[in-house]
């Protein structure tokens, strides 16, 4: 029986307006009320997810968040850290000035300083307007090596940021976890982060085991936590790669998809 369900939220939770429809909303609290733990786990700072939380009530001791794709995995309710695996402004400053050479912006996210760019570009003001997050801008060749950074972005749109990402060197991909998150987004983090080890980290601090978990994603981000549940799931607007990875398809997220998987696989079962 599952009694995990990670769900991802731009293109999986949230439709196409960025709304949590009444049915997903009624599939998410019945899956609940039967005991299931349900967290969202998100590319997404924390600040970026509280509304959502909120309006699901998924706001108590018992509650739990990931975010920033497994860097930080969090009690709701006072925000302790059950896991946390970062970059460094070392990192950041690397990458930043590898997207210089490659032509591409970048942008990333500090412990101290929240949302961090060198300039303000089209994708770090959608990201900041995304997550209601101002931009503070900051040279990453002035960060100390120390700074502690959640995750850092190379941003543009296609077919600007795949040339990019066709001349990143392989040694780049051992270093760190390396993830297309959008179009728009490619996304750094420490090589020992992703969903799927947020997803599993929770899932050993709930006592339970990956068979009892469901994730649902629909990017290149949402891989590593549906390679590692039980049931991994994909949306129908999922890209190719996740759908093939996938144990299952479910409708789009403006049909409902989530909504389905909680129905067959949990209150129908």
């Amino acid at each position: 029986m599952y009694k995990l369900i990670a769900l991802d939220m731009d293109g999986t939770l949230l439709n196409p307006h960025g709304k949590i429809t009444s049915r997903t909303h009624a599939a998410i609290a019945a899956a609940r009320a039967q005991g299931v733990t349900v967290v969202l786990t998100s590319g997404r700072p924390l600040e970026g997810m509280t509304p959502y939380l909120a309006e699901l009530g998924l706001t108590g001791q018992d509650d739990y968040v990931i975010c920033y794709n497994g860097a930080l995995v969090q009690q709701v309710a006072d925000q302790r850290i059950l896991r946390s695996q970062l970059l460094t402004g070392s990192d950041a400053s690397a990458i930043a000035h590898l997207a210089s050479e490659l032509g591409v912006n970048v942008h990333g996210f500090s412990v101290r300083q929240g949302l961090i760019s060198p300039r303000v570009s089209t994708y770090t003001e959608h990201e900041s307007q995304l997550i209601k997050m101002p931009i503070n801008l900051v040279d990453f060749a002035t960060l100390p090596a120390d700074e502690q950074i959640m995750k850092v972005m190379m941003i543009d749109p296609e077919p600007q940021l795949s040339r990019a990402i066709a001349q990143l060197p392989a040694e780049l991909y051992e270093r760190y976890t390396v993830v297309r998150s959008s179009p728009y987004f490619l996304e750094f983090m420490n090589k020992r982060s992703n969903k799927g080890t947020g997803v599993a980290a929770l899932a050993e601090h709930l006592g339970l085991t990956a068979h009892q978990v469901i994730a649902v994603g629909d990017a290149g981000n949402d891989r590593h936590m549906i390679e590692y549940a039980g049931l991994g799931v994909a949306m129908g607007n999922a890209t190719d790669e996740i759908k093939t990875l996938a144990q299952h398809t479910t409708a789009r997220n403006d049909e409902d998809g989530v909504a389905r998987v909680i129905e067959q696989f949990i209150l129908n079962a």
